[in-house]
């Protein structure tokens, strides 16, 4: 369980809690707020939500960043870039598939999606990861680890957000990334005003100031994501870089948050229980 949502949620009653804004994935805040835990958000009290992305848009949050969910791979050895989640499963790479122990639900959503899931069913991704455990792949503690390890080449491949693996290129690793053909899948990471903020005054502020456009180009030139707000215009470079093209865009895999909160503790215990094991 993340430390975050944790505190957040013991702290619900507190009169006044410990944190003016919190940042969290899109799955996690929306699970949070469920629990009545956010103020509302509107432009009169953050006026740059006026410029945020309709497709991002929430009542409870304002949009930090965004990328998605691609394939990450060692391009040096692997010439031809994959097309396909179950690209990982090629024998070719046994041993060679790296995951992060933090995306664990992304991975059943992925595994899923090749085996008859959908966005209201994820079921079908549990007994093809254990074939993939069967191929040996390697579970890392962090990104950081995951990174090292495709440094180090004793990893070749992985699903990854987009942003770390240009976070990974510009840092010299050899890797690339590419979208496969069952659609990559946006990750936003949020941010939202708890009811018992101790600064209500300042967090709004504060949240304003994130979605300026200058704001917003800065972090995708030093983060690799794209920005939340249509007034944030990149350099034609980066933005190659970076974004999806309306192609991309239109295939996403558009995931149910309410399905994930619903099932994401149950999907925790099978990780590390069943398929960590």
């Amino acid at each position: 369980q993340n430390p975050r949502k944790t505190k957040l949620l013991a702290e619900k009653g507190a009169r006044r809690g410990s944190m003016d804004v919190a940042c969290l994935g899109d799955a996690d805040l929306y699970e949070i707020n469920q629990a009545g835990v956010f103020m509302p958000l509107d432009q009169k009290l953050v006026p740059n939500l006026a410029n945020v992305l309709p497709k991002l848009q929430k009542s409870y949050s304002a949009p930090h960043i965004y990328s998605g969910k691609v394939i990450v791979y060692n391009a040096e050895k692997i010439k031809s870039p994959p097309t396909s989640y179950a690209d990982l499963w090629d024998p070719q790479y046994k041993g060679k598939v790296g995951l992060v122990d933090l995306l664990y639900f992304q991975f059943i959503e992925s595994a899923a999606l090749i085996s008859g899931g959908n966005a209201h069913n994820y079921e079908p991704g549990k007994a093809k990861l254990m074939e993939l455990k069967k191929l040996g792949v390697k579970i890392y503690p962090s990104n950081e680890a995951l990174a090292a390890a495709l440094k180090s080449e004793e990893v070749w491949i992985t699903i990854m957000w987009r942003a770390r693996a240009v976070q990974w290129k510009k840092a010299g690793i050899p890797v690339d990334s590419a979208v496969p053909k069952e659609g990559a899948t946006p990750i936003v990471f949020e941010m939202a005003i708890p009811n018992n903020a101790p600064d209500k005054d300042c967090a709004p502020l504060y949240l304003n100031a994130m979605l300026d456009p200058k704001a917003q180009i800065g972090f995708a030139d030093k983060m690799g994501y794209v920005p939340t707000v249509k007034n944030a215009v990149l350099p034609p470079a980066l933005k190659k870089l970076l974004d999806f093209t309306p192609e991309e865009q239109a295939n996403f895999f558009i995931p149910d948050l309410g399905y994930i909160a619903k099932n994401n503790s149950a999907w925790l215990e099978w990780w590390n229980k069943e398929f960590k094991a």
